[in-house]
């Protein structure tokens, strides 16, 4: 329980700090350049919709993780999904990107939830 607890918590920080920090330091100057795609009203609140549907959807991974009962499978499968995430991230990034080692340990804490 507390593996999935911790888990949950890096999780829900992780969509928190995507959320708030990621739109205003990446999408926001993005989308105020309006060059090329841009230049589109409807591709920048597709931009926009879809950087806090990532959010939305990390919450939910969240929620199941934390949620009592989960079959172990769902999130052995969840805690892989979240670690190969934050582990590419690491090595496509060379360990620059702040996300990584919250990614990891979201993953690595539900894996551990889901194999005890």
């Amino acid at each position: 329980m507390i593996w999935t607890g911790l888990s949950s918590a890096f999780m829900a920080a992780a969509a928190l700090v995507h959320s708030l920090l990621g739109y205003r330091r990446l999408i926001a100057p993005l989308l105020r350049s309006r060059d090329g795609l841009l230049a589109d009203a409807l591709v920048r609140r597709i931009v926009r919709f879809a950087w806090h549907a990532t959010s939305v959807l990390m919450l939910v991974s969240a929620a199941a993780v934390s949620w009592p009962g989960t079959p172990k499978a769902l999130l052995t499968v969840i805690g892989a999904a979240w670690l190969a995430t934050g582990l590419f991230n690491a090595a496509y990034t060379k360990g620059r990107h702040i996300a990584w080692p919250v990614l990891s340990a979201a993953g690595l804490c539900a894996l551990i939830g889901g194999l005890a």
